[in-house]
């Protein structure tokens, strides 16, 4: 007998259980779950959504970045990598410059500290998310763009 009542009671339980699946197979309109990535297209994510840095350049190829290196010291994992140079000025002093920004994506944990610690706010956080590849030197990436140079006015 108590068998019996235990199978009654597995079944009433799957009833329940599957009550909302049924409910969803014959209303599928009305399903609220998007599936990706079929909805590229209109996919918004959250304006707090942080993904990979990324370095702001103007139309004339220019950036805000001094060289400074705050972000590099604030990056927990060592994710960035400042290569700088020393440039004449027209003056003909000796002034430290960017060269390279050398950022690895695969140690980043997006905290957010670089963005926070970089005085000129010459870098983001960016909003894509599909970082999916097969060679791993793929995640290192160069944010400063080819003959790129710093913004006139930028300290």
């Amino acid at each position: 007998m108590k068998y019996i009542k235990e199978v009654f009671s597995g079944l009433k339980s799957l009833a329940v259980g599957l009550r909302r699946t049924l409910y969803y197979f014959t209303h599928h309109k009305e399903i609220i779950t998007e599936q990706y990535p079929d909805n590229r297209e209109t996919l918004k994510l959250s304006d707090r959504f942080k993904g990979e840095v990324v370095m702001l350049h103007d139309e004339n190829n220019e950036h805000a970045c001094t060289g400074c290196t705050a972000c590099e010291l604030a990056c927990p994992n060592a994710t960035i990598k400042i290569i700088t140079q020393f440039d004449i000025t027209p003056e003909g002093k000796k002034k430290k410059a960017l060269d390279k920004f050398v950022y690895h994506l695969e140690l980043c944990t997006m905290c957010n500290l670089c963005i926070v610690a970089c005085p000129t706010d010459a870098i983001k956080m960016a909003q894509t998310f599909e970082h999916s590849v097969y060679d791993r030197s793929e995640l290192t990436k160069i944010l400063n763009k080819p003959g790129s140079h710093i913004r006139a006015g930028v300290e």
